[in-house]
Order: C-alpha cells, then sequence, then structure tokens
C-alpha cells in the first residue's frame, strides 16, 4: 500500500490473485492500472449488474450460469478457465466487480456480442506454449478451497483432464488413476508445477527420463507404477538397468 497508493481493498485482491508473492502483486496491480481500453465503463457495470448476486456485491455460482448461458457455452468449457485468468479471478465460480469490468476492459469488451466474439480468440490462447503454462499455473490458485494451500485430490484430476485434453499428454489417464489408487491425498503446489515440466520435458516413453532428476517423489512414485503395471517398458534405460 505504501509503494502503490492502492488502497487496502486493491493491495489485498493484488496479494491474494498472486498468491501472496509481493513481486506478482506487484506486477498484477501496475498491469491492471495501465490498462486502457475502448470498453465503455457504463455498458460493463450494466453487464456486471445482469449477473451480479442479489444478496452480494459479486458475480457468483448462479450468475456465472447466466452468463455461460449467454454466451452459450458449458461451464465446465475450459474457455471460462481462459476467460478467469483475463479476469485474474482469485477464486473458481465466482468474480468480484474489480475482476470483472477489468478483465473485459483488457480483452475490449462491453456486450455480450463481443464476449461471444472474442471466444475463439481465447481458445486459439491455449495453443500458446508461454500462455498455456501461464494458464495452467493460474488453474491451481484459482481451483482451490479458499484458506487452503493444497488442491483437492477430485479438483486437480478434473483440472489435469480439462487442460491435457487442449494440451494433450498420453498419459494423463494414467497419471490421474495412479493418483486414485496410490495417493488419494491433495495436490501441493509443487507437484502441480512440476507435473507440467514432466509432461513437457518427458517423453510419454520415458526413455529420457532421469531417475536421479530432481523430481518431486509422487511424480518418481509414478514412473516405478507405469513400470510395475507394465504401461511403459523402461528396461533400456541405463540408469534403472543397472540398478535392476
Amino acid at each position: 500500500m505504501t509503494i502503490t497508493g492502492a488502497s487496502e481493498k486493491v493491495a489485498l485482491q493484488a496479494l491474494k490473485v498472486s498468491d501472496w508473492n509481493l513481486e506478482g502483486a506487484f506486477d498484477v496491480f501496475y498491469s491492471q492500472s495501465q490498462v486502457k481500453s475502448s470498453a465503455d465503463t457504463r455498458r460493463l457495470e450494466e453487464l456486471y449488474n445482469r449477473y451480479k448476486d442479489p444478496y452480494a456485491d459479486m458475480i457468483l455460482a448462479d450468475g456465472i450460469s447466466l452468463l455461460c448461458n449467454d454466451m452459450q457455452v458449458d461451464p465446465q468449457d475450459i474457455v471460462m478457465l481462459v476467460l478467469s485468468w483475463h479476469m485474474k479471478a482469485a477464486t473458481m465460480c465466482e468474480f468480484s466487480k474489480q475482476e470483472f469490468i477489468g478483465g473485459l476492459q483488457s480483452l475490449g469488451i462491453d456486450s455480450l456480442e463481443k464476449l461471444r466474439e472474442k471466444l475463439p480468440f481465447m481458445r486459439s490462447e491455449m495453443k500458446d506454449e508461454h500462455k498455456f503454462r501461464e494458464i495452467y499455473n493460474f488453474a491451481f490458485s484459482w481451483a482451490k478451497e479458499k484458506g487452503q494451500k493444497s488442491l483437492a485430490l477430485d479438483t486437480a484430476i478434473g483440472m489435469w483432464q480439462l487442460l491435457f485434453a487442449e494440451k494433450e499428454w498420453p498419459l494423463v489417464e494414467h497419471w490421474c488413476q495412479f493418483l486414485q489408487a496410490r495417493h488419494n491425498k491433495a495436490i501441493s503446489r509443487d507437484t502441480w508445477s512440476q507435473l507440467l515440466e514432466f509432461a513437457r520435458n518427458v517423453d510419454p516413453a520415458l526413455t529420457n527420463y532421469d531417475a536421479e532428476g530432481a523430481w518431486p517423489y509422487l511424480i518418481d512414485e509414478f514412473v516405478e507404477y507405469l513400470t510395475e503395471n507394465s504401461i511403459v517398458q523402461i528396461g533400456q534405460m541405463s540408469d534403472w538397468s543397472q540398478k535392476g
């Protein structure tokens, strides 16, 4: 608040969105402050009021359901995650007034028609490697329960299936089955972020998997699970064959 001159509410929101990382909060604050858009603020207010909860100054589940209906998309459609990323939404299934209006302004949207026209662009953003990584990392904070450090397992599995349907990873279903069979606990941020590195850098046949690499124990256990169940054969790997 001292450095940016932000109000307490704005400062708390920037910190929450960046998961209490101070440097990230500065980025959030300044990027929001610099947004200049042709979007009409009055029309955005009207749009916000259409979806706003009658008992709270926020858009909650019913409002989001109506928004999806107006956009002609399923609430489970990945485009809703991309839209939430643009809005820098702190929590799944809710938008504050600032998140909703600021996000649409940043996209140059001030009507439902313009929002619908923007859907193909938002879908295409998932194909951009850098944006996919940002959206993937955003999804962890967005999807977890308020006040929790970890992501509930069933929520994490749903998010992985959604995200890796876009950026295909052949082992995603095996990973989800492994977690349900062997782990059955909430997912840490470290496991969440490292899985993307694993999916991106280790080929599905595991030929370049390094058993001595600094992967979280859960990913090492997953590799063991794949070999034990003969899902992947890695006998050709020198590290493993020498140990065996």
